[in-house]
Parts: structure tokens; C-alpha cells; sequence
């Protein structure tokens, strides 16, 4: 067991428990048509059907980060739903939360270190691939 193992664990965790309650808040408090009225806002086109998307990726793409289950797959979607939320909401906010950059950033970077080592040995992924 390396430490590199060990500590990708706390990673996938930590970041797929963020996505998971952000995921729920999306759905069970604003609503698919509260998120896609925000998405509206922005600018973007086809605004249900981007909201399901975006809920549905940071649902099961949280859930899949705690299980390590299509970590890599989970984690490159995320940093996707990141680098949009980067560019299109938190760029203009300057560096500091609460509107800043800050958190969103060091969420991205979280997904791409995982999106590159994937989920370490602690993860179905591992098991799966490991088993006759």
C-alpha cells in the first residue's frame, strides 16, 4: 500500500461528498426549473435539459467519487461542470469566495489530480479490475 493510495481516498471522498450535497441542492431546493431559470440567466441555450444534465453529472458523478466506481469518467465530467462554472459565474467575482474563483478552483484541481491517478486502491475500480 503506497501513500499515494492512501491519500486519493480522502480525495474522492471529500470532493464527491461536495458534488453529491451540491447535486441535491440543485435538485431538492432550487428545483430543475429554478436551476435551469439560473442557467437561463447566463445565457445558455436549452436550459432544462442543461439543468438535468448538470445534476444528474454531480449526483452520480459525486456518488461515483465516493465509491470509486468510473472515477476517471466521474472526475473529467465534474472538472467540466468546474471549468463552466469557472468561466461563466465565479471568473468575474475576482479570487475570493463567497463569488470568487477560490473554491471552485481548488475543486477543479482536486478533479484533475484524480482524472490523472485515478481512484487509488481504496475503490470498486481497483476491485473490479484486480478480481479473476
Amino acid at each position: 500500500m503506497t501513500n499515494r493510495g492512501w491519500a486519493l481516498l480522502p480525495l474522492r471522498g471529500v470532493l464527491g461528498l461536495v458534488f453529491l450535497v451540491h447535486g441535491g441542492q440543485k435538485l431538492l431546493q432550487f428545483g430543475i426549473s429554478g436551476t435551469a431559470a439560473f442557467l437561463g440567466s447566463l445565457g445558455l441555450p436549452l436550459t432544462t435539459v442543461v439543468a438535468v444534465g448538470l445534476i444528474a453529472v454531480e449526483l452520480l458523478g459525486g456518488l461515483a467519487l465516493i465509491l470509486g466506481v468510473g472515477t476517471r469518467v466521474a472526475a473529467t465530467l465534474l472538472g467540466a461542470d468546474m471549468l463552466g462554472a469557472l468561466l461563466m459565474v465565479h471568473l468575474r467575482g475576482g479570487f475570493f469566495v463567497p463569488d470568487g474563483v477560490e473554491f471552485v478552483l481548488t475543486l477543479l484541481a482536486g478533479l484533475v489530480a484524480l482524472a490523472g491517478l485515478g481512484p487509488g486502491p481504496w475503490s470498486i475500480d481497483r476491485t473490479r479490475a484486480e478480481a479473476p
